[in-house]
C-alpha cells in the first residue's frame, strides 16, 4: 500500500519562484505541488518549503573526531554526532572530506581516512544516520604520500567528489606569506630558522609532486566517472590547468579572475557559507559576496559551520538586489546536485526525491523546524 503525506499551507521554494500551497508525498518521492490553501495534511502555517540541502565540501567531522590536538575520537561516536548537527541544519545529503595526503606535520596516517570511510558506512547499514553520506576526498598533490593515501578508495562506491588541492607557499590560497606564518608559525611556535626549513621543505615537494599527483589521480577520476574539483585557483594558468583535469567545480577561488574564468568555462563556483555569513574570508581572500554581485557565485559550501549553509542563502537574498530567495537556495540545492550528477534531489519537483526542509523565518537566521529524507522524517 502506498504511504502518502501532505504539507499544506506552505511557501514552497521552487527554482524560480515562490508558491504557496501544498505538497503531496507517496512513497518517499514528491507526487504532486499544488497552489492555493488546503486544510488537509499537516498546516505549515506559512513556513518556507526548500530541497534538502546538498553539502558538497565540509571538514565538520575532522572537529569531532579531533576535538583536540592528538586526540582521537571514537569514530563512530564522531559520524553520529556530526550527522546529528548536519540534519538539524537541513542537509540531507552530505560529502564528507577525508584527507588524503600527510608527513610528519600534519594529516592523517595512512589508512586513518579509510577506518573513517567504514565507519560512516557501518553507520549508515546499522541505521544510525539520518542524512546520505558520500565521500570527498581531499587530496594534497603536494604529499609524497597522497596516492598511497588515495589507493585505499579503489573500489569505494561512495567516493563521488575529489579536490585537487596544493597548499604549499606562496601560491595558491598563501598568494602572500602572511597568512602562511599566522596558520604555520605562529600557531605552531616555530622559530625563524626552523620556519624557513619547513617553508623550503613544502615548496620543495610541490615543485617533485603537485604535477605528476594531480594528473595521475584526474586520470584514474575520469575513468571511475567521479567528479573533480580544484582548490584555491588563483591565477589564469591555475584555471587553465582545471580545464585539462575536467574539474566541473572550483573550489575557494583567491581572485576575481580565477572565479569569473572558471565560470565562464562552465565550472561551477563554490564559495563558503562561512564567508557570507561573516562578510568575508576568514583566510584574507577574496569575498564571496562579491562574486555574488558580479554573477559568478553557484554554490556554497557550510565548509567547517553547518549551520551556514541555510543561513547564507537568506542573507544573500536580503542583501544582494540580482538574487532572489530561489536564486540563493539553488547554490545549497540544485547547483551543488547537478554539479555531481545527483538528479533525483535538490529540487521540489514531481518525480523527486522528497529531501525536504520546513524553515521558519521572519528574520535574521532561519530556523530548521522539520526536515524530511525521502519522505522520512529525520529531525
Amino acid at each position: 500500500m502506498s504511504k502518502e503525506t501532505v504539507f499544506s499551507n506552505a511557501r514552497i521554494v521552487l527554482e524560480d519562484n515562490i508558491l504557496a500551497g501544498s505538497i503531496l508525498i507517496r512513497d518517499g518521492k514528491i507526487a504532486d505541488i499544488s497552489e492555493g490553501s488546503s486544510v488537509a495534511g499537516e498546516d505549515f502555517e506559512g513556513d518556507y518549503v526548500i530541497p534538502g540541502l546538498v553539502e558538497l565540501h565540509t571538514d565538520h567531522l575532522e572537529g569531532h573526531y579531533q576535538p583536540r590536538p592528538g586526540i582521537r575520537w571514537n569514530k563512530t561516536a564522531a559520524v553520529q554526532a556530526h550527522d546529528a548537527q548536519i540534519v538539524t541544519s537541513g542537509i540531507t545529503t552530505v560529502f564528507d572530506c577525508l584527507r588524503m595526503g600527510a608527513d610528519e606535520d600534519g594529516g592523517f596516517e595512512h589508512g586513518e581516512m579509510r577506518e573513517m570511510a567504514d565507519a560512516i558506512q557501518s553507520a549508515e547499514k546499522e541505521g544510525r544516520l539520518r542524512a546520505e553520506h558520500l565521500l570527498h576526498l581531499r587530496c594534497e598533490v603536494s604529499a609524497d604520500n597522497v596516492l598511497e593515501h588515495f589507493g585505499d578508495f579503489e573500489n569505494d562506491r561512495h567516493v563521488r567528489l575529489v579536490s585537487l588541492m596544493d597548499h604549499a607557499p606562496g601560491q595558491r590560497q598563501f598568494q602572500t606569506m602572511d597568512q602562511y606564518i599566522f596558520y604555520y608559525q605562529k600557531k605552531r611556535g616555530l622559530s625563524d630558522e626552523v620556519f624557513a626549513r619547513f617553508v623550503a621543505k613544502r615548496q620543495a615537494e610541490s615543485a617533485r609532486n603537485s604535477t605528476p599527483h594531480r594528473n595521475a589521480i584526474a586520470k584514474v577520476c575520469a575513468e571511475r566517472g567521479i567528479t573533480v574539483a580544484s582548490h584555491d585557483d588563483a591565477t589564469l594558468s591555475h584555471v587553465d590547468e582545471a580545464i585539462d583535469n575536467g574539474v566541473r567545480l572550483a573550489e575557494f577561488p583567491t581572485s576575481f579572475d580565477a572565479a569569473r574564468a572558471s565560470h565562464e568555462h562552465g565550472m561551477s563556483v563554490l564559495m563558503g557559507a562561512p564567508n557570507i555569513v561573516r562578510g568575508k574570508s576568514h583566510s584574507g581572500n577574496i569575498a564571496a559576496r562579491d562574486l555574488a554581485e558580479m554573477g559568478v557565485l553557484d554554490v556554497l559550501s557550510s565548509d567547517y559551520v553547518p549551520l551556514s549553509l541555510l543561513h547564507a542563502p537568506f542573507i544573500l537574498a536580503d542583501e544582494v538586489e540580482s538574487i532572489t530567495l530561489p536564486k540563493a537556495i539553488a547554490m545549497v540545492t540544485s547547483t551543488p546536485a547537478r554539479t555531481v550528477s545527483l538528479d533525483d534531489r535538490g529540487r521540489i519537483a514531481t518525480g523527486l526525491r522528497a529531501d525536504l526542509v520546513r524553515v521558519h523565518r521572519s528574520h535574521g537566521v532561519p530556523v530548521t523546524r522539520s526536515v524530511w529524507r525521502q519522505g522520512r522524517r529525520v529531525a
